[in-house]
């Protein structure tokens, strides 16, 4: 993959403008912006503030580095479910493995763990998918996104930004819960990310990935942790739909949308609650070729045809969400 400035800007950069405006408008989206012990801006939208629908919509864009767009939709394509949101990156590729997905484990005292997504992973490039990407980050400002009810304790930042080659005053963490407004909507965000994930994982050439959209359905918000993860799981893989536009033949094209829907796992067909109870509550014990979108449209750019597969499951989505 080309890591060169016109076809892969700086995630970190463009989503740094992002952050700022966030920050600049805390009251309005009901966000809080503080100080952290270690000197790094710490940005809640969603534990201990309202937050909201806005400003998960704008964590979603800040996780894709500022190379995606995240918009609120009445057309999820679920009919009792309405809301939702539409995602397009025409860098999907950087927007989406390089810069959202929550590939970065971090840990500190107290037992804290993350998994950490947002631009600040492709400055710190600590994650082997970067040998593979060849996409390359330079900026002095770094964006940490946590999926979490509380901003790291005193010394991960430090590390973090030491990773990241950045002050620590230069490095913002934003995180929001799950079951908030702003988590719900974070997540369904990622509908198209996960799509580039399970590409990634079925070897198809991401230098073949053009463009890419999704769509998926808001999950309402619960306070419950386990039925959150369960409901925003089940908007992408029951409910969520994406269509990438690629080059190269017909059989690759044909074959990837064959095989990215959430239905070929042999374990579909269960709200994910129920699912990961199944398991004892172990998440590394799911396939990890459940999680991808329901419904998948693959168009090849080099012959003009269009591969579809997969389906909604708007029962399974009532049953989850209810």
């Amino acid at each position: 993959m080309s890591s060169t400035p016109g076809f892969a800007p700086s995630v970190n950069a463009r989503a740094a403008v992002l952050v700022d405006e966030v920050a600049k408008n805390a009251d309005a989206l009901r966000v809080s912006v503080t100080t952290g012990k270690d000197g790094e801006r710490c940005i809640d939208l969603g534990a201990k503030v309202p937050g909201g629908l806005e400003a998960g919509r704008r964590l979603g864009e800040i996780c894709m580095g500022g190379l995606g767009t995240v918009a609120l939709t009445s057309a999820s394509g679920l009919e009792r479910w309405p809301l939702g949101v539409v995602v397009h990156s025409s860098n999907p590729v950087v927007a989406c493995l390089g810069s959202q997905y929550a590939g970065w484990t971090i840990t500190g005292d107290n037992n804290f763990f993350a998994l950490g997504s947002g631009p600040a992973r492709a400055l710190s490039r600590v994650e082997e998918l970067y040998k593979e990407l060849g996409y390359v980050d330079h900026h002095h400002k770094a964006a940490l996104v946590i999926e979490g009810d509380n901003a790291p304790p005193p010394g991960v930042a430090s590390n973090v930004a030491a990773a990241c080659g950045v002050k620590t005053s230069d490095l913002t963490v934003l995180y929001a819960p799950t079951g908030s407004l702003a988590g719900t909507v974070q997540i369904a965000a990622r509908v198209l990310e996960v799509a580039l994930h399970k590409a990634h994982s079925l070897h198809f050439d991401l230098n073949n990935i053009v463009d890419g959209y999704g769509v998926a359905p808001i999950a309402p918000p619960i306070p419950d942790f386990v039925k959150a993860m369960g409901r925003t799981n089940d908007a992408i893989i029951y409910g969520g739909r994406i269509q990438l536009f690629v080059r190269g033949s017909d059989d690759a094209a044909k074959d990837l949308a064959e095989k990215l829907p959430s239905n070929t796992c042999s374990i579909y067909g269960e709200p994910f609650a129920d699912i990961f109870a199944s398991v004892g509550g172990d998440f590394y014990k799911i396939d990890a070729s459940l999680f991808s979108p329901a419904l998948v449209t693959v168009s090849n750019l080099d012959t003009g045809s269009s591969f579809q597969a997969g389906r909604l499951a708007p029962d399974i989505v009532d049953a989850s969400f209810k």
